[in-house]
């Protein structure tokens, strides 16, 4: 078998022995722009939806675009400044119920639905 950086291989590489990176080449070849760190508290606080929150999004034809999440973005922020942990989020003519400590909505509905029912345990109402 062939060695490579102290490695039996069973093959010949395409470069040959001579041209193979060593390992010192490969980790300088490597560019890390954004700590993983920095990422992955980038996602965590971003807005998430629930499985229950997705199926009423798509039964009750529910369309968000980007404005509309950015929008309920701000209003968790806000209610997370006043510690709220149950919020009723309204953004135009839709209604999210958002567990803000997990900053997870919980269900949607249209204003229509809201003339409709009574909207219980919850804390606060943000208008987004």
């Amino acid at each position: 078998m062939i060695e490579i950086n102290g490695v039996s291989v069973p093959f010949m590489p395409v470069t040959g022995i001579s041209k193979a990176p060593n390992q010192s080449t490969i980790q300088s070849n490597l560019k890390v722009s954004t700590p993983f760190s920095e990422i992955f508290n980038k996602e965590l606080s971003k807005v998430k939806f629930s499985g229950h929150a997705l199926n009423r999004m798509n039964s009750r034809e529910i369309d968000l675009n980007a404005n509309d999440l950015q929008r309920l973005e701000n209003a968790v922020n806000k209610a997370e400044e006043k510690n709220a942990r149950e919020s009723l989020v309204l953004v135009d003519n839709k209604a999210f119920i958002v567990n803000i400590p997990n900053r997870t909505v919980v269900t949607m509905l249209t204003n229509d639905k809201l003339n409709d029912n009574i909207i219980t345990q919850i804390d606060s109402a943000v208008f987004a």
